[in-house]
């Protein structure tokens, strides 16, 4: 049957099937033009790009982009505009940026990309297994949430890895290093301090800069406490803390309380049972408090100085994190701000720096940057 657009039965017969197929009459019209053109062949896909470029340089001025090219293989965009400018005019000259664009195309640019130096490559240290209380504490933010109120909190956790025993279950305001350390330091008054603290990479407790240390962190370390990050994007690594933040999260926040005071209390009695009187299989189905005991190791009052060896230099680190060396402000870490860094000569106008008894990094003389800090990698399996 011969196809007349014009018909009210074919007009009819033609929305029904677009409507069918799920396209505009104007598709299925462009769709019958084709097909009455050129048959078959009308229906394949055809080029999308435009037959006309209006913007696209005449082939002259292409050739002209090439030659000067060639006469000057050193000359990026700029100069090589101005001399076509000299030479031929302005008229119809195109852009700096499309002269870059043209060069690249034809590869006749080379990307200057300057490596930046990765510092000293150290083997990331061992997690430890904690063998008795207040070897290891755990420390993590669960999440935050609202109570019925709306009042957002955000709890941090602190748990001794060995016994199990919940050192505390702080509802912070908001995840911050002031607020964090406050909740530290009553914690090292109540239970003292442990050998071990261990975190994610995340802030407050990590940070993106040398030893991985935020001031926080680095508070941890001057208390003479080794800190440990588990690696990023393994949180199977700290995995006893997560499955304790899924109880919290199943027997308190479904759903939390409607005030703060509320969930206080609520989260008070579910700690005290937690410790006292929840029975955990990996201790033999004994609670963790029969297996805590308080640390030995006292918080001090006063944090003498670091002392480096005799033959190092030091330095005092300002508060945004820089150092005077060499008559030059050169940035060390914004975690040691004032605290004191140690200086090792490596080499002549080479610098191992130290914070306290661990590496950070190194320092060139020849260099106005910042410390090279140090990077860690994995242990090679034997």
């Amino acid at each position: 049957m011969e196809i007349c657009p014009n018909s009210f039965a074919t007009r009819r017969g033609i929305s029904e099937l677009c409507r069918r197929s799920g396209i505009s009459r104007k598709t299925a019209y462009k769709w019958i033009a084709r097909f009455a053109e050129r048959g078959r062949r009308g229906l394949r896909d055809q080029v999308r790009a435009a037959v006309q470029l209006h913007n696209r340089p005449k082939q002259k001025w292409l050739d002209r982009l090439r030659r000067c090219k060639r006469q000057h293989p050193s000359w990026g965009a700029p100069k090589i505009r101005w001399a076509l400018r000299q030479r031929f005019g302005g008229r119809n000259l195109f852009s700096e940026a499309a002269i870059s664009r043209w060069l690249k195309r034809w590869g006749l640019t080379r990307q200057r990309r300057r490596r930046p130096r990765k510092g000293p490559a150290v083997v990331r240290p061992a997690l430890t297994l904690a063998g008795k209380p207040n070897q290891v504490w755990t420390i993590d933010f669960k999440g935050w949430f609202r109570t019925g109120d709306g009042t957002k909190l955000e709890p941090l956790t602190v748990r001794d890895l060995f016994s199990r025993y919940l050192l505390g279950i702080y509802l912070l305001p908001q995840q911050n290093m002031a607020d964090t350390r406050l909740v530290m330091e009553r914690l090292f008054r109540i239970y003292g301090m442990p050998q071990v603290i261990r975190a994610d990479n995340g802030s407050p407790f990590g940070a993106a800069g040398a030893l991985g240390l935020t001031r926080l962190s680095a508070w941890w370390v001057r208390l003479g406490i080794h800190v440990e990050f588990i690696e990023p994007g393994r949180p199977g690594q700290n995995g006893a803390h997560e499955q304790m933040h899924r109880v919290y999260k199943a027997e308190n926040l479904n759903p939390p309380a409607r005030t703060l005071r509320g969930h206080k209390q609520r989260t008070r009695q579910w700690l005290r049972e937690y410790n006292f009187e929840r029975p955990h299989e990996g201790l033999g189905m004994a609670v963790p408090a029969a297996h805590y005991r308080k640390s030995r190791r006292k918080m001090p009052g006063r944090l003498p100085p670091w002392k480096y060896p005799k033959g190092w230099q030091s330095r005092l680190v300002k508060g945004n994190g820089l150092i005077s060396w060499q008559g030059r402000s050169r940035f060390v870490g914004e975690a040691f701000e004032w605290q004191r860094v140690g200086m090792k000569r490596l080499a002549p106008g080479n610098w191992q720096v130290y914070f306290g008894p661990l590496l950070a990094g190194e320092l060139s003389d020849a260099e106005n940057g910042g410390i090279h800090a140090v990077v860690y990698r994995k242990k090679k399996r034997s």
